[in-house]
């Protein structure tokens, strides 16, 4: 099993500016996120997918290996396709935001396991437990539901599921990890949008809209995904871990 891991990076955010070169704890947020990728065995390669000739120089800096990819591509997931079409040898792509610098390798891994494991997915992705007191009507937090063999039914910034009685139901809260089946990603990219995506502003339910299957596997972990200033600050003095 091959598995090359493609960390989108670009240096236009409109929330955080210049997001992926914002020192954390005396690294670029990017280099945070190259290195921890690196971190993990079961990966082959690892390659920043980036607009900036900034970026791709820290990550050659420390030996790493930055690709130069169109600004025109609309999202992260088509700058990942894109690199992964030079690499027919690989047989998963992990698409690793450029916003995630305390990802671990045990995430990685527990998100590629099913195809470890000798399953072959479409897609898979990470949750944990949602705390229901804080973050269940957190539009932020974006919550995930899925069937009985845990393929996803629904990802939604709404409070899902409605309790019309008190019961024990799991609902999750979404780590926005991707792990792809090569072939299924680059077929992926060239799917239109749908009416879900637009409405959520969520691009996995593209997927799920035209008839797909994404595979929630479970963690316990938590990370900090870097998106507003007050993410930031808390990511100044969030604990890495080794």
């Amino acid at each position: 099993m091959n598995i090359l891991c493609v960390i989108p990076s670009r240096i236009q955010s409109t929330r955080l500016p210049r997001k992926p070169l914002l020192p954390i704890q005396g690294k670029p947020m990017v280099q945070w996120v190259y290195e921890n990728a690196s971190r993990c065995s079961i990966i082959n390669k690892v390659i920043v997918a980036t607009d900036s000739e900034e970026i791709a120089a820290v990550i050659q800096s420390i030996q790493g290996e930055a690709v130069m990819t169109d600004p025109a591509w609309p999202t992260g997931s088509d700058r990942v396709a894109v690199v992964a079409e030079q690499y027919p040898e690989m047989d998963v792509v992990i698409n690793l935001q450029g916003d995630e610098p305390f990802v671990t390798p045990t995430l990685l891994e527990q998100l590629v396991a099913p195809y470890l494991q000798g399953e072959l997915p479409s897609m898979t992705t990470l949750a944990y437990p949602l705390n229901c007191k804080t973050d269940y009507q957190n539009p932020g937090a974006v919550k995930v539901i899925t069937d009985l063999e845990h393929n996803a039914i629904y990802f939604s910034r709404a409070p899902i599921p409605y309790f019309r009685v008190e019961t024990s139901v799991p609902v999750y809260h979404h780590i926005g990890l991707y792990a792809f089946r090569r072939d299924f990603l680059l077929s992926y990219r060239h799917l239109p949008k749908t009416p879900l995506e637009l409405a959520e502003s969520l691009e996995q339910l593209r997927v799920l809209e035209h008839g797909y299957k994404i595979r929630v596997c479970f963690t316990e972990e938590s990370t900090l995904e870097i998106n507003t200033p007050e993410e930031y600050e808390q990511a100044k003095h969030f604990s890495f871990t080794k």
